[in-house]
């Protein structure tokens, strides 16, 4: 294989009941976002601009939870984060506690590009925003009437108490990481607490890899619904939510804080670096084992123009383009 090669993802933790008019809009959206990303790289643009302008796209997109559309917390705002990967050179930005940045992941970008720093979180991320004059705009800008509703099912769902310990029968996947998703004591699935219908949609990502070989990776999402104000999940985490090196790059999605405790997106990579596996290969082995009973997906590209992904849900919105053509759209 070789060649430009991109794969993006909407969350994963997809409600098994989620109406067709929405899934329908889900693989819209995504195939939009696939079209602008395989543009940019069929006209030679670097991966890293191609995964920026790409989470950009969804970002301003409410269907997924990032930018406008993101998860609400306790409060009834938004805390967004976000962060970007280079893999040439390794160089990374990160933004946390983002609440009138429009697009986090050009912030992100930027904290890159013109700051001595790789993260910057909160009033400090928003200061540098209007340093950099970058688009604000109110907290309401970024509010649903639908996480509006799902906040408030999120908060009525948190006097159930869950028992992860109930198993369900075991969903079919697009690796060999199948596995149980988590269970409520009345049956019904979950992830970090809360039922996959309020849970869902979730984080987005793009990665890709340019014609010359180099990786690049984006993470942005709102976080999980009715979180306390001042979580961090694994979305701006190097190494956790994203990462990209000379091998490959990769962004993740699920429970941010199994993926922080399992180092998820470089495990991929140090898996091909060290063990010597093949992408796919990489990918299944770390959600297989490096998640203990925690719930996640994961896209990925290697410098070859392989695209690969994983999941242990029920579905996981993604899609993918390579330079020969290939584009697939799916969520199931």
């Amino acid at each position: 294989m070789g060649g430009w090669a991109i794969a993006v993802h909407g969350g994963a933790g997809v409600d098994p009941k989620l109406p067709e008019e929405r899934q329908e809009e889900a693989r819209r959206v995504l195939r939009r976002c696939l079209g602008v990303g395989a543009a940019g790289l069929r006209a030679g643009l670097p991966a890293v601009d191609v995964v920026e302008m790409v989470v950009r796209e969804l970002e301003t997109d409410p269907v997924f939870n990032s930018g406008r559309g993101s998860a609400l917390t306790q409060e009834g705002t938004v805390e967004m984060e976000a962060s970007i990967m280079d893999g040439r050179g390794r160089r990374c930005g990160s933004v946390s506690g983002l609440t009138t940045v429009k697009n986090p992941v050009s912030l992100a970008r930027l904290v890159m590009d013109r700051s001595p720093h790789s993260y910057l979180a909160f009033h400090g991320a928003e200061d540098f925003a209007r340093e950099q004059e970058v688009e604000v705009v109110d907290n309401s800008y970024f509010i649903t009437d639908e996480n509006v509703r799902m906040l408030k099912l999120a908060k009525e769902a948190n006097r159930i108490v869950y028992d992860y310990r109930v198993p369900v029968p075991s969903a079919d996947t697009c690796s060999a990481s199948a596995g149980l998703v988590g269970a409520t004591t009345d049956g019904g699935l979950q992830m970090n607490g809360l039922p996959i219908s309020i849970y869902a949609p979730e984080t987005v990502g793009c990665v890709a890899v340019d014609s010359g070989g180099w990786c690049a990776a984006a993470t942005s999402t709102g976080g999980l619904m009715n979180k306390m104000s001042g979580r961090i999940g694994d979305s701006p985490l190097i190494g956790s939510g994203t990462y990209a090196c000379g091998a490959c790059a990769v962004s993740c999605t699920g429970e941010g804080e199994a993926i922080i405790r399992s180092t998820l997106a470089r495990d991929v990579a140090a898996l091909m670096e060290y063990k010597g596996l093949g992408l796919q290969e990489a990918v299944d082995y770390a959600l297989k084992e490096r998640l203990d009973e925690g719930k996640a997906g994961l896209i990925a590209v290697s410098r070859n123009g392989e695209v690969a992904y994983g999941f242990n849900t029920v579905g996981m919105f993604r899609g993918c383009a390579t330079e020969d053509g290939f584009m697939d759209v799916a969520i199931w």
